[in-house]
């Protein structure tokens, strides 16, 4: 029996105001460490919305540069069950304030599509449209050592209506996984991008347990070689 996604745990969301043990800022993105809060809306925030089949929520996806214009990066198992996804960036409080952009072409690697290796839980996808002219967009970059530097990690819970975020260092799972604390990331965070300091996206929340199964503690595939080359593939 399939396990029961990140996109699908956890109908209730209670973000908490944690301050004492999390003062750290963090060297990259905003800090503290550990502390998941509301995002704040702004450029960086436009760059990653909410991903809807029909009405429902399903997960998250952020824009990635491409010489199209035309790129998202998700998880791959938030491609699977649907051809009718539509992408909304910046996405708040029931509005689409960058437009509705309706996924076009899939990439997903050959190791999810033949036997949904949780190590290749990474696609891509076109919108219908150069939404990186409209919201901007990150760099995608694979072979990032684990927990070089903290990331801040965004997403869309499926019960609110606004994206959350947080920052951490990440740290190894395993040689192909990497795994971040940060509390309330519940159903429909899959596919939040993991950006750097630099505006490079070191990693998407999927991957083992297809983003985990608590809300505390969340996973991504490491971006390495396998991740490189579908890029390529979705760039072409």
């Amino acid at each position: 029996m399939k396990r029961t996604p990140r996109t699908a745990l956890y109908a209730v969301v209670v973000l908490l105001a944690v301050t004492a043990s999390s003062e750290a800022i963090a060297d990259d993105g905003t800090g503290p460490f550990g502390v998941t809060e509301v995002a704040p809306a702004g450029s960086q925030i436009a760059m990653v919305g909410a991903l809807f089949d029909g009405k429902q929520h399903v997960c998250t996806a952020s824009v990635v540069r491409s010489p199209h214009k035309d790129l998202v990066v998700t998880a791959a198992h938030c491609l699977d069950d649907s051809d009718d996804l539509v992408f909304e960036p910046g996405y708040r409080d029931g509005r689409a304030p960058y437009g509705k952009w309706k996924v076009e072409k899939r990439y997903l690697p050959e190791g999810w599509s033949k036997g949904q290796d949780e190590n290749s839980d990474l696609a891509f996808a076109t919108v219908d449209g150069q939404v990186q002219d409209r919201v901007g967009a990150n760099r995608f970059t694979t072979g990032t050592a684990t927990g070089a530097t903290a990331v801040t990690v965004t997403g869309y819970p499926s019960s609110r209506d606004v994206p959350i975020s947080c920052t951490n260092k990440p740290t190894a799972h395993s040689r192909t996984q990497q795994r971040i604390d940060c509390p309330e990331f519940t159903g429909g965070t899959s596919g939040s991008p993991w950006v750097n300091g630099d505006r490079q996206v070191v990693g998407v929340l999927g991957g083992h347990e297809e983003g985990g199964l608590t809300p505390d503690v969340s996973y991504s595939v490491v971006l390495g070689a396998e991740a490189a080359e579908l890029y390529r593939e979705a760039v072409c």
